[in-house]
């Protein structure tokens, strides 16, 4: 598909999304999403109107754009965020690692961000749990955050997107998740098995899951970049198009 033909597409698909999101609102909701099935491809792309997060030539974002940005967290030392805390575009996931587009992102995507746009300061990451797939995708989200108590979260990450796995097949539990999280180099193994048992994880996870939910993701990965909603794992310019427009939106020049 030529660029012309790619950029007709996805302005008709954020158009559809679009007044879908203006009927959703109208009903006091923050349905961002339109993502059906299970997980996502590439195929998705955004999905709203690239200049619906806030232009730069607005005084101030308005309501629904504040309600988004009010997502990010910003937590200083969060173990679940790669960037400054004052970076002005973050990039918030919904992944589930057992998804194998969550994978793709992590493997081929995800390094350019952070070497193009974390590293320079001017993005954020902030992960959030979103286990689509049953038991095993549960686990490997309580054994991510559990690893993040012992600031290795990202490592564990890392070891369980390294390669693909098969879903629930075994290989998101028990065991298996203690060997991810002795690779990662979580040290205190006995306190990664009680932290994932937990009740602070089950939470934790189970807050993640509602946010997503309630922004309407049905399907892994989404991302919202600022305003913006992605989903899929979409091709490393299509993020760096949507981080770069949300960064002059915030008033940042490149």
């Amino acid at each position: 598909m030529n660029t012309d033909t790619s950029k007709r597409t996805r302005k008709a698909s954020t158009l559809v999304v679009a007044l879908i999101l203006a009927a959703a609102l109208g009903l006091g909701t923050l349905s961002l999403f339109a993502g059906s099935g299970s997980d996502s491809g590439s195929g998705g792309g955004r999905t709203a109107d690239a200049d619906r997060g806030g232009s730069a030539g607005k005084d101030a974002p308005s309501a629904q754009d504040q309600a988004l940005l009010a997502l990010q967290r910003r937590a200083a030392g969060d173990p679940m965020a790669l960037g400054k805390k004052d970076a002005p575009v973050v990039l918030i996931e919904y992944s589930d690692f057992q998804c194998p587009f969550c994978g793709k992102f992590a493997r081929d995507t995800k390094p350019e961000l952070v070497e193009k746009y974390v590293a320079a300061g001017v993005l954020r990451i902030e992960w959030r749990h979103f286990p689509i797939f049953g038991d095993e995708s549960q686990a490997a989200a309580r054994a991510g955050w559990a690893a993040g108590q012992q600031g290795r979260f990202w490592e564990f990450h890392d070891v369980a997107y390294g390669e693909e796995r098969k879903k629930n097949s075994g290989e998101f539990a028990g065991d298996e998740l203690i060997a991810m999280a002795k690779e990662a180099g979580v040290r205190d193994l006995a306190r990664f098995e009680r932290d994932m048992a937990g009740t602070a994880a089950e939470e934790a996870v189970n807050g993640d899951a509602a946010e997503g939910q309630n922004l309407g993701v049905t399907s892994t990965p989404a991302f919202l970049v600022n305003t913006t909603p992605v989903l899929g794992a979409q091709p490393t310019e299509v993020f760096e198009e949507a981080i770069d427009e949300a960064r002059k939106a915030a008033g940042e020049a490149e």
